[in-house]
């Protein structure tokens, strides 16, 4: 049987290119977010989540790749994916699965 003939259609899970990653030394001084200009940094002071949060995330689909996040942040918290430090390279894995959940 060819494909569309009944058969279920192989589901292929969507891959997001991440461009930016926050790790843990993120204060959630929100400097990062006044700058974004696609509004992908969350959450907010004024979202859900801000209090609980221990750190910003970088929302893989709305990041345009500007980087005008990164030399606004005081803690150096923020990389280009291809260059967070070894010993950091679990945020990447952890900025994905926060917009996974949402």
């Amino acid at each position: 049987m060819s494909r569309g003939e009944g058969d279920s259609p192989n589901l292929i899970p969507e891959i997001v290119i991440m461009a930016y990653v926050i790790t843990d030394t993120c204060t959630k001084d929100e400097l990062c977010v006044e700058a974004c200009p696609t509004d992908c940094i969350h959450p907010k002071k004024d979202e859900e989540g801000f209090e609980a949060a221990t750190q910003l995330w970088v929302d893989p689909e709305g990041c345009i790749d500007c980087g005008a996040c990164v030399p606004v942040c005081p803690t150096n918290s923020i990389f280009i994916v291809d260059e967070v430090p070894e010993d950091k390279k679990e945020f990447i894995e952890k900025n994905a699965a926060y917009y996974a959940k949402a």
